[in-house]
This record gives C-alpha cells, structure tokens and sequence, in this order.
C-alpha cells in the first residue's frame, strides 16, 4: 500500500484529507476532488491486489459497472485510475456511520428502525438486480447510515473483485458471516444470495449479534451450509412473530424456499410494519398478530406477503438433512414468560372476539374461488378477475408446459372475499433460465447468446451512454441473472452513443475560467504549458478541439496555457558580418529582422552596423532582435532599403540604378 498522507494529491486531481479507515482490500480515504471542488470518498487498493492482472481486470470491469448503479440507496463511484502503481476509486462522500458501528453501540435496534434499514439495503439491491450487477458481499461494513436515518450501500459490483477472508478455498468471495449457502460451497451466485446476506444482516439489528459465528471462516461457512440459526425471539423476545417468521424464511438453506426477489421480501417488511405500527409498539405480540392478519386481506401486496408467510409456516427452513432448521423455543420458558400478563391477554381475546363478531356483521361479500389449475395464466387472470378477485402469481420448474397455473391458492371451490388475492403458482416449464449478462456485447453476440439460453430476442431499444460505444449494449429487460421461464422475451438496451454538444471557446480566457467553463459544458480538461511573449501568463493560447465542433459529452478538450518565457542576454553583433551576426543571435533563442543603411565606407559593407535590442542587454527568449547591415554605394547611385527576417517569411527587395550625366 502505498504511503499517503494528507495533501497527497493522486492522479494529479485529489487532494487527501485524511484516512477514514482500512480493509482487507484497500485503504479509504477522504479527499477533495481539485476539478469539480467536493469532497469524495478515495479507495486505494493493496499492492498485493495491484499486481495481480486478472483481477486489475476485473476490478476495472466492475467499477465500470457499478459506475451506472445511480440510486439514493447507493453510494455513487465517480472516477477510477491508477496511482503510485495501484489502483483507485473516487466514490461518493456520505457522512455518517458504518451500519456495523451503529449494531455495536445501539443493537438490538426497534424492530420498525431496523426494517426501515433493511427496506433501504433492498430497494439498494433490487436496484442492482435489474441492471445484472450482484453485490455479494452485503454486510453492515457496507452500509452507511446517515444521522437522519438515510442508508446507502456502498462496493456494489466492486465486491465481485474484491478480496475475501475465506482464502481457503480460493474461489469463495464475501465475507464469511454473512454468506449465503450457495456461496459459502462455491457454487454461483444471484440475487437471492445477496438477499441471505440481508436476512443476516437483519437478524443482526434485532439481536445484536450474527446468526453463526466461530473462530475460523470455513467453521462459519459449514454452520451457513448445516446448521439452523437460533430463532431471533430465543435472543430478543421484543420481536414481532411475523417479523422473526420472515427472518427465518430469508435465512433458508436452499435458494428457491426464499423470497422471489426483493420486490417481494420488501412487500413483507412493509406488511410486518403496518401490522406493527397498528398495534402499538408496546402491545403484546399476538394483538399484533391479529391486526396483522386483518391487514393481510385489505389488498393485493398485503396478500401476497400473508402468502409467503404461510409458505414459511408450511415449508420451514431445512438444514440440508430434512430436518426442521428452526431451533424450538421450550414451551415452559414461554408459558412463564407471559403468565403474569394472562390478565391482559384475557382482555385482548374479549377485545378480539368483539372485533370478530363486528366483522362478520359487516364482512364483505363472498364469492366461490373459479377453478383455473390448467388454463395459461392469461387465462386464469381474466376468470379470477370476471369473478372479482385480484391475482399475484409466481414460477417455479414444473414438467407442465410454461405459463401453465399448477396450483391456486385459495383453492378452486372454497369461499373468499371478493376482491381479495387469488395467488397462482404458475409453471416456468422444467427449469427456469437466468438471463446471459450481455452488457458490452454487440447487438448480434447479444442475440446469439440469449438464443443460446433459450430466450427470445425482444426489440432493440437505444439508449444514450457516455460508457458504451454506439451499437453495444448497455443491459437488458429482463436484467441479467434474472431467472426467468425459457422462452421469454428479453429486450435488448443499446448504445446510441454519447450525447453531444458544441465545444465553447475558451481561447484568451485564464486558466481557471477556461476550466470551469469547459467542465460545465460536460467535458473533461488537459491543459499542457507553452512560452508566450504576446499572450499573458496564465491565459488560454489554444484549445483542441477547436470552439465550435460537436464533441461527445466526457471527452477531453485540451488547452494551451501561456508562460512568461525566460529573459536572455543579446549577444553583440555589431561590426559582425551578417551569416555570423544572424547564427549569433538566432543560437541565443532570438529571431532576427534585417534592415540594411547605404554606407560610405568599402569596409561596412555586409557589417551589422547597429543592433536593438542592443547587444548585452537582456530580452525574452523567443523575442526580435533587429539588425542594420551596411551597404557600400558609390556616388552617383540611388538606393531603397530592404528588410529580411531570418525566417524568411518576408522580403522586401531593393534595387540600384547607377546614373550618369553626359557632357553638355
């Protein structure tokens, strides 16, 4: 690693202010970037990593990737290069402490603070997921919360190449208490990985401490692949059971048993909050239960969070061996814990059956569920809606053909309320396909390689980019990694090319206006020093391209900036023939003007006969030194002076006409 201490300025544009911490990968620091005038956050790699070419490249690769994720949950990556023989990345400054800093010195965290955070980390990821970029390594390190609450994530796409703790199996990236099953075996990774990653760092706010932990990361690892997490509730009773029911369910063995997407676990988390806040924050857990159940019917999100909370109760997380990963709570420890509230719990259940006898006064109209197991789900959506039911739908690998509705829930036959949720569980055929991540390809590569998966090539629809050539893709929709049925239609995102704009003209202005008038514009500056005796010191002699031409935004304009040249002594030349006179002053750095004098003596003729500047004293390099040649004539001859420059540019000419007069 490089020594860096404040004022150090790297790649000639920042200028370090001090360090705000160290990690396996790299040293961050905080600098302010000379150019545009802000303070960023300068990530500068170990050489250990430096000198390693596949993943220098990969490092480049995935900074580019992650410079597109512009969110409000994610910490935004500015510029990358090189510096002192290793890398770095200029990222967005967010002041504020680390999620890891805020577990340690407040957890366990409310239960309604700690799922407003896990909300930010999701729509962070969900964002990321739709553009094929997967973090894997989602962690409290990685977060930074703000004093207002405002969570953003930082290293997406950038943790694909950085270094791991688990060096034993060499091909295990993350770190090792928040892995995902999958990942902590090696095997590839998607979103729902990252999502495992959240569970854990939920279950962490709440308790205050990790699911698993051990003295040794592959010991960590095997507990992530074979071991059930304590239930959350065992650590901090004050937790919802709806809530600790949907930590467990992200916390499963086996990826499918998890939630979809984070679009769905978020509809969760908001489901749990709403049923928190209804009930109170102090009100005992099964009131909240109640509400939250209540809720569950008011529409179609509400329903399809109740859906996958059943799911969990249905199919509890396995340990890999068949059995149960929940660790049960002793009964009799329970039973104590609430006896001496059995008075209030008695009140509640007078409260609730009160609720109840309301409800089925005032319930809604019901309606008998229409069969649609075997129609194609086009189908089924316009006979649940002909019945006044809302649908939420979901694929998973069937043998049935794709699109086919293999199950229903409520089932075909039974009584619900209209305008509750139907949920479908429809047929991705016998496996469901991830989307090839094309990003950079050309649009012919791309089409090639979803063919290849099974896929559909959509339309082409162009975008504008500063980071992709005209015609390569920029992504796709559905993002890449999405596991979607094959046969899907997948459109592709290409490149139209970087929008343009007119270079401004910054010929005659100083440097800094120059610069700042250009970065405005949307271009990047170079500017390179030359002497000038006719353009002040500091001011613009120059600019490439020229003012007025149609340029990509991002490129680079270079300016010119004028010096003051340095002063030099004039040689003596006067009585000097004229070649030795003109070598003299030309060698000193001058350049040389002649004008010639008739003359009335043979022995000044072709002599320099005076000089200005005169000779000894100093003058600007680079400047014009005149000189005077004299020019013998005899009587009688008439004359015009001439003047030559030693660069030949210009000439002017004389002639002599001798004359006579004939005798009278």
């Amino acid at each position: 690693m490089p020594d860096v201490m404040p004022n150090t300025l790297v790649d000639g544009r920042y200028r370090v202010l001090s360090r705000l911490g160290t990690g396996g990968m790299a040293e961050v620091f905080l600098a302010e970037d000379q150019q545009l005038g802000r303070k960023v956050a300068l990530k500068l790699l170990h050489r250990r990593f430096a000198q390693d070419p596949d993943f220098v490249e990969r490092f480049r690769r995935e900074a580019q990737a992650a410079a597109g994720l512009q969110h409000p949950n994610v910490v935004s990556v500015y510029d990358r290069g090189s510096y002192d023989d290793t890398y770095y990345i200029a990222m967005e400054y967010v002041p504020g402490r680390s999620l890891k800093e805020l577990i340690r010195q407040e957890a366990p965290l409310d239960p309604l603070r700690a799922i407003d955070i896990a909300i930010q980390i999701l729509k962070a990821a969900r964002f990321a997921h739709r553009r094929g970029v997967i973090h894997r390594d989602l962690k409290p390190h990685n977060v930074i919360v703000d004093d207002s609450g405002h969570a953003k994530v930082t290293d997406f796409g950038i943790a694909r190449a950085g270094a791991s703790d688990m060096t034993e199996t060499g091909s295990i990236m993350g770190t090792a208490q928040y892995l995902s099953p999958e990942q902590a075996q090696g095997h590839p990774v998607n979103a729902a990985s990252d999502l495992y990653s959240v569970g854990v760092v939920l279950y962490e706010m709440l308790t205050g401490r990790v699911p698993f932990d051990a003295e040794s990361a592959v010991t960590i690892a095997l507990k992530h692949v074979s071991e059930a997490p304590t239930p959350p509730s065992a650590i901090n009773p004050k937790i919802p059971p709806e809530l600790e029911q949907t930590v467990l369910w992200v916390l499963n063995k086996d990826a499918a048993d998890r939630p979809v997407d984070a679009d769905q676990l978020i509809t969760v988390l908001e489901h749990c909050r709403e049923a928190i806040t209804s009930a109170g924050a102090g009100e005992h857990t099964a009131s909240m239960a109640a509400v939250a159940a209540a809720g569950a019917a008011a529409g179609a999100n509400a329903a399809i969070a109740d859906h996958a909370i059943r799911a969990y109760r249905a199919h509890p997380p396995t340990n890999g061996t068949g059995e149960s990963a929940v660790v049960p709570v002793e009964e009799e420890h329970r039973s104590r814990r609430w006896t001496p509230w059995a008075w209030v719990v008695l009140v509640i259940l007078l409260i609730a059956a009160a609720a109840a006898v309301a409800y089925l006064v005032s319930r809604p109209k019901q309606s008998t569920v229409p069969p649609v197991t075997g129609e194609r789900l086009n189908v089924a959506r316009k006979i649940l809606q002909a019945a006044h039911f809302q649908v939420g739908y979901a694929f998973q690998p069937s043998s049935r053909p794709v699109d086919t509705v293999i199950g229903e829930d409520p089932t075909s036959g039974s009584r619900a309320d209209k305008g509750s949720t139907v949920f479908l569980t429809v047929s991705g055929g016998p496996n469901n396909v991830a989307v090839p991540p094309v990003q950079g390809e050309t649009v012919a590569a791309a089409s090639r390689d979803l063919r290849r998966a099974h896929l559909k090539v959509g339309h082409t629809i162009t975008q504008s980019s500063t980071r992709f050539p005209v015609g390569q893709v920029i992504g796709t929709d559905p993002a890449a990694a999405k596991s979607v049925p094959p046969g899907t239609q997948v459109n592709l995102l290409v490149s139209s090319g970087a929008p343009t704009k007119s270079v401004p003209s910054v010929v005659g202005d100083n440097q800094t206006t120059a610069t700042a008038d250009l970065t405005k514009a949307g271009f990047n500056v170079n500017s390179t020093n030359k002497a000038s005796s006719t353009v002040p010191s500091g001011n613009v002699i120059s600019q490439t391209p020229a003012a007025g031409t149609t340029e990509a935004l991002g490129s680079t304009v270079t300016i010119v900036i004028a010096t003051t040249p340095p002063t030099v002594t004039v040689p003596s030349v006067t009585g000097d023939p004229t070649n030795g006179a003109v070598n003299a002053l030309s060698a000193a750095g001058f350049k040389v003007v002649q004008t010639t004098k008739d003359v009335k003596q043979p022995t000044q003729n072709g002599v320099v006969i005076s000089q200005n500047p005169g000779g000894n004293s100093t003058a600007p390099k680079g400047s014009t030194v005149t000189i005077t040649i004299g020019r013998y004539v005899t009587s009688g001859s008439s004359t015009s002076s001439s003047t030559t420059t030693s660069s030949s540019t210009t000439t002017t000419s004389t002639t002599t006409t001798s004359t006579s007069s004939a005798a009278p």
